[in-house]
């Protein structure tokens, strides 16, 4: 981009990302702009796209443009990492199992889960590069988390129906369960605006994942690129994912 890029706020899923210093806001609402300012709305089609020190046309039209780029370059750089992991791990694999083949037998007990680490990353790196086909539908909270969640302290209520697609939906959980998970988790909901607010909590030591892009940045992709929500990772027990609320016709 040449020149001096003018400081607003674009729309990136359902959360905000300044430009240029990509600052993060969210969630995405007209009751909740982000701070600086003072800012306008940018509107387009209905729908939010940013905030400006102006409004109009053609500053939303090129905020929804960055923020496309932007999802699109957040997709493509932790597709590339993915990629690199699963390399190395198939190239350990082969090694091995060549070691094993020529007269190192002991190498034949790591090689299951070797192959299982080749499977995990393989898993990864396809749900970071799917683009879901399911069209939006209201989808119960509470039965999503007990697919991904069962063993967590749930305390959602049963009117909490957010808008998405119910198989990314419960692979974010998933994910977001296998990154937090510590002694214990717990789970709650509450409405904010047009958005449901889901608190997930863990409690006890955390473990890291053997490959950190299979945490929050796989986590991040699906809700902010496939589920149109937002990923707050500011607290330090835990994380906060917000999807858009269902409003039934």
């Amino acid at each position: 981009m040449n020149g001096p890029v003018t400081p607003m706020w674009v729309r990136v899923g359902g959360g905000l990302e300044s430009v240029p210093e990509h600052e993060r806001h969210g969630p995405a609402d007209a009751d909740f702009p982000p701070p600086g300012g003072p800012w306008e709305a940018l509107v387009l089609n209905g729908r939010l796209v940013g905030w400006g020190p102006r409004s109009g046309l053609r500053a939303a039209r090129q905020s929804a443009e960055m923020g496309q780029r932007l999802i699109e370059e957040q997709r493509e750089h932790l597709l590339g990492r993915l990629g690199h992991k699963l390399r190395s791990s198939v190239l350990a694999l082969q090694e091995s199992a060549r070691q094993a083949a020529f007269g190192r037998p002991e190498m034949l007990e790591g090689l299951f889960e070797q192959a299982q680490e080749v499977g995990r990353r393989a898993a990864g790196l396809e749900v970071a590069a799917v683009e879901p086909k399911d069209s939006a539908r209201g989808v119960v909270l509470g039965a999503v988390l007990n697919l991904a969640m069962p063993a967590a302290f749930n305390d959602v209520p049963a009117d909490a129906v957010v808008l998405g697609s119910e198989p990314p939906m419960v692979e974010a959980f998933t994910r977001a369960r296998d990154w937090l998970l510590g002694d214990s988790l717990s789970v709650s909901a509450e409405p904010m605006g047009g958005w449901w607010k889901v608190r997930i909590s863990a409690t006890g030591e955390r473990k890291p994942l053997p490959v950190p892009e299979l945490g929050e940045p796989l986590v991040r992709l699906i809700v902010d690129t496939q589920l149109d929500g937002w990923l707050d990772v500011s607290r330090p027990d835990g994380a906060d994912i917000y999807l858009p609320a269902y409003r039934a016709r």
